[in-house]
């Protein structure tokens, strides 16, 4: 039998929704589960940046203080600083600029427009692919993937004649 412990928190302290990297966070989750919310962040890396801010995994994401959420803020934004690894970062080795950060939010949205873009203008294969709204990553398209697409043939409905029987007078 598995005990849990329940810690009464004051209602008045208690957040039921909450802002975070301009996404809005059930407070009623536990903080890991909660910041997956956030686009950009995953189940691995919100584990990692709560333990590097040093925030228990079984709090619940409305208990958090201010001072909590800025501790996470700042590690998102530089976790380079705080000793996570590179390849838990999920914007490696940008094309730009060379720099590898975690994106968050917005941010990610603004800049996976920007690749699309980039690759539709120098009219690369995943570019194109991308702007002709086809599957990028080399599956079959021959017979899959067909939903909200026109259908190319369709059967003429023929004309029914009902049979008419017909009385012959020399059949008598």
């Amino acid at each position: 039998c598995r005990m849990s412990l329940i810690k009464l928190v004051d209602p008045k302290e208690f957040i039921h929704l909450l802002r975070i990297f301009n996404t809005t966070v059930k407070g009623n989750q536990k903080v890991g589960f909660a910041l997956r919310a956030v686009k950009g962040i995953g189940r691995r890396f919100s584990h990692v940046i709560l333990k590097k801010a040093q925030i228990d995994l079984n709090k619940r994401a409305g208990e958090l203080t201010e001072e909590e959420i800025n501790k996470l803020a700042e590690i998102v934004n530089n976790p380079q600083e705080y000793n996570i690894p590179l390849w838990m970062l999920n914007r490696q080795k940008d094309v730009k600029d060379g720099t590898w950060t975690q994106l968050v939010a917005n941010n990610w949205d603004t800049k996976l427009r920007e690749d699309l873009e980039r690759m539709r203008k120098i009219r690369c294969h995943r570019g194109l692919r991308h702007f002709w709204g086809l599957r990028v990553r080399g599956q079959r398209t021959k017979s899959t993937g067909r939903t909200g697409r026109t259908i190319g043939y369709e059967k003429k409905k023929q004309l029914y004649i009902p049979a008419i029987c017909f009385q012959h007078s020399y059949l008598n």
